[in-house]
């Protein structure tokens, strides 16, 4: 199994993805970033299935940016399955979303959710936080060993 470092960004807005990748390389994350633009994109990247089907599946991301409100399978059910197998049941995931609904924050710590960051609506702050996480979740925290 390899040990290179990668992000998975979910998230089906590309302004927010083009933000969030540019904030990540100006802080000098250079880490690839494999961006799905719908869950059932990221399951399938995860799994190894439908267009991804050739993916070593034992090659998981180092930690998954999560959207919550995304098309074909939400963002709480893609953490929900993703913490319901095995194999991706440790993997980090913060929830990077724009909901301020409680009720989102809630089901996200309660599926398993790592973090929960709002996406702040002015550029700066956005950039500030996007770096902060890939600073923190690439370069600080100590994943899980594979087993």
């Amino acid at each position: 199994m390899t040990t290179e470092k990668t992000i998975l960004l979910v998230e089906d807005n590309e302004d927010d993805e083009e933000l969030t990748t540019r904030a990540l390389r100006k802080a000098h994350i250079a880490n690839e970033i494999v961006v799905a633009r719908d869950g059932q994109q990221a399951l399938d990247y995860l799994f190894g299935e439908g267009a991804y089907a050739g993916r070593d599946p034992a090659r998981m991301p180092t930690v998954i940016l999560l959207d919550i409100k995304l098309p074909k399978v939400s963002g709480l059910e893609v953490l929900q399955r993703l913490r319901a197998n095995e194999r991706t049941r440790l993997v980090p995931v913060v929830i990077l979303t724009s909901s301020s609904e409680e009720e989102d924050m809630l089901k996200s710590y309660e599926f398993g959710a790592n973090s929960y960051v709002r996406k702040p609506v002015e550029f700066r702050a956005f950039a500030e936080a996007v770096r902060q996480l890939g600073m923190y979740w690439m370069l600080l925290n100590e994943a899980a060993p594979r087993r």
